[in-house]
């Protein structure tokens, strides 16, 4: 396979958990990276392994002047900066629009004054809502059921509208839940992760049926570089996922059954929006999505992609990450 031939690539929000995959990933792939970042929630640590080969800028997508400036001169954007902790959006709808919406239509409107052949926009499984068929496909109904999704939805819309007004190719990259080294500290997994390290009992909301599809974040980048060498003239939104659900319960049983039997699963019986007595600081979250599989066979029909990485193997590759950061994990970003 060719290398990308110093494509010159800008990626917001390049230094946090998927974005600095992603540009580790385009760098040995050859092509010549800019990380814009606020550092906000990503770390300069997440990219020690290409610093040397990279330019980071410090800034904020919301600061549009700053924005087109570092974007001048790039011929494609990967926009992986957002907003994305599920409490705050409920908490404050108007700053996760701002962020994911706002943000991104600047986002757009520097790459057109700038010349950008093509953008990946980040988006989410959270655009669907409420599973109606399974597995989702990009056909699905598009019905959010928290502000997050709403606002990953709109990004999309204006998306569309700017590739339709002004012919530049967006990709809509709608993510499973992604998982990996670098994870933020907040979802499910990294709940059990912790609590194992730790050796507490791991404790599972309800009977944990919730279905849950997991990807993970080396084969998300993998797809984004796959995507950067294959563009057309329509860009068009397409699911990154594994196309498999893992029940709560069973994703509880896996991370368990590396503890050799020390390690118990207890149920806790509270509703959505009710707090934990049992994780500190931990909320069942509102309107909590039933199922969430989506179809990745757009990806693979119009990319050959497929995922590598195996559930198992991804968990033992995160917690392997985690015991030599777990400082990075004091707060949750639910």
């Amino acid at each position: 396979m060719p290398d990308l031939n110093n494509l010159r690539i800008l990626v917001t929000g390049g230094a946090g958990f998927i974005g600095s995959h992603v540009v580790e990933d385009l760098v040995r792939q050859g092509a010549r990276v800019t990380v814009y970042d606020d550092f906000s929630s990503g770390y300069r640590e997440n990219l020690k392994e290409v610093q040397a080969d990279v330019r980071i800028v410090e800034g904020d997508i919301l600061d549009f002047e700053a924005l087109s400036n570092a974007i001048a001169g790039h011929q494609i954007v990967s926009h992986q900066a957002a907003q994305l902790e599920i409490i705050k959006c409920i908490d404050h709808p108007v700053h996760d629009l701002t962020i994911n919406t706002a943000g991104t239509v600047n986002v757009l409107q520097a790459c057109i004054e700038q010349g950008v052949e093509a953008v990946i926009n980040a988006s989410s499984a959270c655009v669907y809502g409420q599973a109606q068929s399974v597995p989702e496909a990009e056909s699905h109904p598009l019905k959010p059921n928290w502000p997050y999704g709403a606002s990953k939805l709109s990004a999309e819309l204006y998306a569309d509208y700017y590739q339709r007004e002004h012919g530049i190719p967006v990709y809509s990259l709608r993510y499973s839940i992604v998982f990996g080294s670098r994870e933020w500290y907040g979802r499910v997994l990294t709940v059990f992760l912790k609590r194992l390290l730790e050796k507490k009992h791991l404790v599972v909301f309800g009977d944990g049926g919730q279905q849950r599809d997991f990807v993970h974040v080396s084969d998300v980048a993998r797809l984004n570089t796959l995507l950067v060498r294959r563009f057309n003239n329509c860009g068009e939104p397409l699911n990154v996922s594994s196309g498999t659900g893992t029940s709560v319960r069973e994703l509880a049983e896996k991370v368990a059954g590396l503890s050799q039997g020390t390690i118990d699963i207890v149920h806790e019986s509270i509703q959505p929006g009710e707090s934990s007595a049992l994780v500190e600081g931990r909320v069942r979250l509102p309107s909590e999505l039933q199922t969430m599989i989506l179809s990745p066979n757009r990806a693979t029909q119009l990319l050959g992609w497929k995922p590598q990485v195996g559930l198992l193997d991804g968990i033992v590759e995160e917690l392997d990450w985690l015991a030599d950061h777990i400082s990075r994990w004091t707060r949750f970003k639910v």
